[in-house]
């Protein structure tokens, strides 16, 4: 595949790749949760490899906040989203929680993918900085987490909030707590 040589292919190459990961998805189970039978055994990046590619269901958040993910690898997870008139705050730009969701997501998974069988994570802390505001002007955004250090008890991981044209417009840091998933009774 060649690379995009403009803003302008730039985001119609993510509008492409999310129209094929949406249409995957819609055709697997939907959102909801996953049956602990699909997930027993699988690390963390199986179980986010497993969710792209709709074989269990994806998290009912991002159906309602219109974002999805498009991208996981060891310690990396991407979600691209659409800021619209609905997830406005008074002000007239995208809401922060909104932008935070996204980051937070972004984060989580990549922590997640990193995650062994029989092992799982909570986010401890999420500081968010914003720094440009967003409107739905801006076609679509990409959160962008990668893991800093996963450890046996914490994890930590930075993300970005991207336009197509590169522009930043809020980053994040996490840090979670790693433990082991309660046996089933």
């Amino acid at each position: 595949m060649t690379q995009p040589t403009s803003k302008l292919d730039q985001l119609d190459a993510w509008i492409a790749e999310e129209r094929v990961i949406i249409e995957r998805l819609d055709n697997g189970p939907g959102p909801g949760l996953a049956r602990p039978e699909q997930i027993a055994g699988k690390t963390g990046l199986e179980v986010m490899q497993a969710m792209l590619n709709g074989d269990i269901p994806y998290a009912a958040i991002a159906k309602t906040l219109d974002f999805t993910i498009v991208s996981v690898s060891p310690g990396v997870a991407v979600f691209q989203g659409t800021p619209l008139a609905q997830h406005l705050n008074p002000l007239g730009t995208i809401h922060g929680g909104w932008v935070a969701t996204m980051l937070d997501s972004a984060l989580g998974c990549s922590v997640h993918t990193m995650m062994p069988a029989g092992r799982a994570y909570t986010t401890a802390e999420l500081s968010v900085n914003y720094v440009k505001g967003l409107t739905p002007k801006v076609q679509r955004v990409r959160a962008e987490g990668k893991v800093i250090h996963c450890g046996r008890q914490l994890a930590t991981a930075e993300a970005r909030l991207v336009g197509a044209d590169g522009t930043l417009y809020a980053h994040a840091t996490t840090t979670c707590l790693v433990f082991e998933i309660p046996a089933a009774r």
